[in-house]
C-alpha cells in the first residue's frame, strides 16, 4: 500500500464528495469476485506490483489511513482511469478495524470481528493432490507386499 496515488470514482456535481479534502479511513469491501480480484491482480503484475492471494486479503474493514489532496479530471499515471480522480497522499496501513462500509465517504464504527468475511471458496488454495507411491511388488511372483 501507498503505491497508489488515486482513485477512481464515477462520481458527478454536485456530489459533496467532490469537495471533500483532508484526512479519511480506507475500507475493503467485504465483497469481491473472482473476476474483480483477477483483473485487479493482472492490472497490478502490469504495473510491477504483486497481489497478495485472495484469501490473505482482509475485507469487511479499515485497512489504512489517508490524505485526499485533490479531485481531477485528468492524471498522468497508470492508475487513473476517470473519469475522476481522489488524488491521495500520506497513505499509512493500520491495524485492520472490522466496520460495515458504504458508497462514498461516510460516517463508520467499530464492528467486531464475526462481521469478518471468511474466504469464499474460490479464494482458497486448491489442495494438493496426494502423492502416487508405487507400492512394493513381490519380485518373484508381482504380489503386493
Amino acid at each position: 500500500m501507498g503505491w497508489k496515488s488515486v482513485e477512481n470514482r464515477s462520481w458527478r456535481a454536485p456530489n459533496p464528495g467532490l469537495k471533500f479534502r483532508g484526512n479519511f479511513c480506507i475500507h475493503a469491501s467485504k465483497g469481491m469476485t473472482r473476476d474483480e480480484y483477477e483483473s485487479a491482480a493482472d492490472f497490478f503484475a502490469d504495473q510491477g506490483f504483486e497481489c497478495p492471494p485472495a484469501a490473505e486479503l482482509l475485507r469487511g474493514g479499515i485497512v489504512a489511513i489517508g490524505r485526499v489532496v485533490d479531485i481531477v479530471k485528468e492524471l498522468d499515471s497508470p492508475w487513473f482511469f476517470g473519469p475522476r480522480g481522489l488524488v491521495i497522499a500520506d497513505v499509512q496501513r493500520i491495524d485492520f478495524i472490522p466496520a460495515s462500509g458504504a458508497l462514498g465517504f461516510f460516517e463508520w464504527k467499530r464492528g467486531d470481528d464475526s462481521e469478518i468475511p471468511p474466504p469464499a471458496k474460490w479464494m482458497l488454495p486448491k489442495p494438493v493432490a496426494p502423492e502416487q507411491t508405487a507400492l512394493p511388488l513381490d519380485d518373484t511372483q508381482g504380489r503386493l507386499l
